[in-house]
C-alpha cells in the first residue's frame, strides 16, 4: 500500500515537480490548488501526510491547517508546512497553527522524499525495493 500525501499548492510547476518526486519515490499523490480544493479532496480520500503551502489564494495555508486541526475527521492527519517564506518566526508560527514540520521552498528533489517520509506514521510502509530497471525512452 502506497502512502498518500496531499499537496495544497497553488503554483502548477510547483505541484508536477513535487508529484513527480513523491511518486517516483513510490508515493499516491492527491493535488488541491486551494483550500477549497484541498476540502474536496479530504473528503475523496484521508491522507497519510499533508503538504500545505503557506501562501494560497483565498484562505491560506495556516488558516486552513488551523480548520483541520479542530475537526474530529481531520485532526490526526500530519500536516507539514511547505514555504518558500523562511524567514525568523516562520517556523514557529507553522507549528503553532498545528503543523508537525516545515520545508522550504524550493525543495531538494534529492531529500525531499525523504524528508516526507519522516513525517510518516509509523503505520505506514516505507518504500518497496530501488528500481535499478529504469531505462530513457528513445535511446
Amino acid at each position: 500500500m502506497q502512502p498518500v500525501v496531499l499537496v495544497v499548492e497553488d503554483n502548477e510547476v510547483n505541484q508536477l515537480l513535487t508529484a513527480s518526486v513523491l511518486e517516483r519515490e513510490g508515493f499516491a499523490v492527491d493535488l488541491a490548488g486551494d483550500s477549497t480544493q484541498a476540502m474536496e479532496r479530504l473528503r475523496e480520500r484521508t491522507p497519510d501526510v499533508i503538504l500545505m503551502d503557506v501562501q494560497l489564494p483565498g484562505m491560506d495555508g495556516l488558516s486552513l491547517t488551523r480548520r483541520l486541526k479542530t475537526d474530529p475527521a481531520t485532526a490526526q492527519i500530519t500536516i507539514i508546512a511547505l514555504t518558500a517564506h523562511a524567514m525568523t518566526g516562520d517556523r514557529e508560527q507553522t507549528l503553532q497553527a498545528g503543523c508537525a514540520g516545515y520545508i522550504s521552498k524550493p525543495i531538494d528533489t534529492r531529500t525531499f522524499a525523504g524528508q516526507v517520509r519522516a513525517f510518516l506514521p509509523r503505520s505506514v510502509p516505507g518504500p518497496g525495493p530501488t528500481r535499478t530497471d529504469a531505462t530513457l525512452n528513445g535511446t
